[in-house]
C-alpha cells in the first residue's frame, strides 16, 4: 500500500505538470487572440534551397511565383543536385524576370551541409527582408508573402509560420504525422508567446539580413547539419525581436511522407538537432514529455490496482479535458480541428515513436539532407 500511496500521488503531481503545460503555457497561445498583419508592402526575397527536387519545384513554384505581391524576387538554390533541378530552375527563371538562381557545387570542406548553400543563397538575396521555404512546399493562398510580409516591424525581425501537412483520407499515418506537427506548432508557438522563442520550421519562417549577419550565419552550429531553422531561430530568436503569423492565409502546405519508414528517418533528423538548443528550453521540452509518459503510466498502473481509483480517474478526466480543451482551440487556429477526436490514440502513438527515436538515435547517427 505505501508503494501504491507514493505512486498515486506521483501521479498527481505529474498532472498538476500536464496542467501547467496544457492549461497556462499552450493556453497562452490556443487561447488568445491572434495579432493581424499589418501588411507594409516590404520588398522581400523569397529563398528556396532544392536538393534533387526538380518534381516537387516544377509542381510547387507556380504557386509562389503567382503570389499577389508587389515586390519579391525569389532565389532558388540548386545544391549540388544530380537530377535535373537546375534545368527546371533555369526554364522557370527565362518566363519570369523576377528569378535569381545561384547554383551551389559539391565543396569538400562543407560536402552535403544545406547550411552552406543557404549561406550563399542569403548573400545573394538582394532584398533584406528574408522568407523562407522548401521545394515541396505550397501557400495555401496568394496572400502568403502579404500576410508573413506584415509581420515584419522595427522590432519583430524574425517571424514564424506554421507549415502544415496536406490531409490524406482514411490515413492513419497521414494524421500521426499532422498531430505531431500540430503539437510541435503549439509548442514552439507558445513558448515564443511566453518570450521564450526557441525554434521555427524552415517550410514557413522569415527574418531580417541583419539577424543572420548579426550572429555569423551558422557558424556556431556549420558542423551540424540539421538545424539551419530550428538551430538558427533558437540562438537568435528573442521576447523582443519574433512575432507569430497566425493568419490562416500566411500558412503553407507540404505532401506528408507516405511511409512509416521514410518518415520515422526524416523525425530521427529533427530529433537529433534538440540536444543542441539552449538548457531552459531542453529542460522544459523534457520535462513535458516525461510527464505525458509518466501521466499514461502511472494512470494504467493505478486503475488496474483500483487504488484510489475514483481520484485517480477523476483526476485524469480533468487533465484530458484541459488538453482537449487547450488543444482543440490551437487546432481551430491551426486549421487542424480533424485531429482533435483521434487526440488520446494519437498521442500515446506519438510518445512510442519518440522513444523510439530517442533510442534509435542514441544507437547510431542519422543521415542528413538528401
Amino acid at each position: 500500500m505505501i508503494i501504491l500511496d507514493v505512486l498515486f500521488y506521483s501521479f498527481v503531481v505529474v498532472v498538476l505538470i500536464q496542467v501547467l503545460y496544457y492549461g497556462v503555457l499552450f493556453g497562452s497561445f490556443a487561447f488568445s487572440k491572434a495579432e493581424k498583419p499589418k501588411g507594409k508592402n516590404l520588398p522581400i526575397s523569397v529563398i528556396i534551397c532544392a536538393k534533387n527536387e526538380a518534381e516537387n519545384i516544377s509542381q510547387f513554384l507556380p504557386s509562389v511565383i503567382n503570389q499577389n505581391y508587389p515586390n519579391f524576387e525569389i532565389v532558388l538554390i540548386n545544391d549540388a543536385s544530380s537530377d535535373e533541378t537546375l534545368d527546371v530552375f533555369e526554364n522557370f527563371k527565362a518566363q519570369h524576370n523576377n528569378i535569381k538562381i545561384v547554383n551551389v557545387e559539391n565543396n569538400e570542406a562543407f560536402w552535403g551541409n544545406k547550411k552552406y548553400a543557404l549561406t550563399l543563397g542569403i548573400k545573394a538575396a538582394t532584398f533584406e527582408h528574408l522568407l523562407f521555404t522548401d521545394a515541396d512546399c505550397k501557400p495555401l493562398s496568394t496572400q502568403w508573402i502579404t500576410k508573413m510580409a506584415g509581420y515584419f516591424s522595427d522590432q519583430k525581425t524574425i517571424v514564424l509560420g506554421y507549415g502544415s501537412y496536406t490531409p490524406v483520407k482514411k490515413s492513419i499515418l497521414n494524421k500521426l504525422i499532422r498531430f505531431e506537427t500540430l503539437l510541435t506548432a503549439v509548442q514552439y508557438f507558445s513558448y515564443a508567446k511566453i518570450g521564450l522563442p526557441y525554434m521555427g520550421v524552415g517550410r514557413n519562417l522569415a527574418y531580417h539580413k541583419d539577424e543572420f549577419f548579426n550572429a555569423n550565419g551558422f557558424i556556431n552550429h556549420i558542423k551540424i547539419r540539421s538545424g539551419d531553422d530550428d538551430l538558427f531561430i533558437n540562438e537568435v530568436a528573442t521576447a523582443k525581436n519574433t512575432a507569430l503569423a497566425l493568419d490562416p492565409k500566411s500558412f503553407t502546405t507540404s505532401i506528408a511522407k507516405t511511409s512509416f519508414k521514410a518518415w520515422f528517418r526524416q523525425k530521427r533528423r529533427h530529433v537529433s538537432t534538440a540536444k543542441h538548443y539552449k538548457f531552459k528550453h531542453k529542460f522544459l521540452l523534457a520535462l513535458f514529455y516525461i510527464s505525458q509518459v509518466l501521466f499514461w503510466l502511472l494512470g494504467i498502473l493505478l486503475l488496474s490496482t483500483l487504488h484510489l481509483w475514483p481520484f485517480v480517474l477523476g483526476i485524469s478526466i480533468i487533465r484530458l479535458i484541459i488538453q482537449f480543451l487547450s488543444l482543440g482551440y490551437a487546432a481551430k487556429k491551426l486549421k487542424e480541428v480533424d485531429l482533435i477526436l483521434m487526440l488520446p490514440f494519437l498521442e500515446i502513438f506519438l510518445l512510442i515513436l519518440q522513444f523510439c527515436i530517442f533510442i534509435n538515435n542514441l544507437i547510431s547517427k542519422p543521415n542528413y539532407w538528401k
